[in-house]
């Protein structure tokens, strides 16, 4: 069966997203932080009328914090009625998937492994696989 994913870059890192987990790719500007939310909340967002709580990938990850300070790709999700912005480094492409996920036969950082679902053959190697709600969770869900 194929599936499109949707490649994007986070802390460095290029990685595949299930399409089908992804609203829309947006510019977020002017993220305003929330006191006392946890560390990987970057704060919040408007966004056509809408309020998107914006998720720091790099720090949901343990891999430090992002520049908010700046306007930066992020990636719309919508979890039980509510938008979420998943800041990324870029967005490349949408692809074509018709192979097997395969697991992941390597060592990877705590963060990785919590979001990565497996690995995904694409024309310019091996990639990622990665759960984009797990990101929402931040790095206390392990923990948990």
């Amino acid at each position: 069966m194929t599936e499109l994913l949707l490649i994007a870059t986070i802390a460095g890192e290029r990685v595949a997203i299930p399409a089908a987990d992804v609203e829309s790719v947006v510019e977020i500007e002017g993220v305003t932080p929330v006191p006392r939310s946890p560390v990987h909340v970057a704060g919040l967002a408007a966004l056509r009328s809408r309020v998107l709580t914006v998720i720091d990938s790099c720090a949901s990850l343990e891999l430090g914090t992002s520049d908010t300070g700046r306007s930066r790709e992020a990636i719309v999700i919508e979890v039980g009625g509510y938008p979420y912005a998943l800041l990324v480094d870029t967005v490349e492409d949408v692809i074509e998937h018709s192979g097997k996920v395969r697991p992941i036969r390597t060592s990877i950082a705590p963060g990785w492994r919590r979001v990565a679902t497996g690995m995904v053959e694409t024309e310019s190697g091996l990639m990622l696989l990665i759960d984009a709600n797990s990101i929402l969770s931040g790095p206390t869900a392990e923990a948990a």
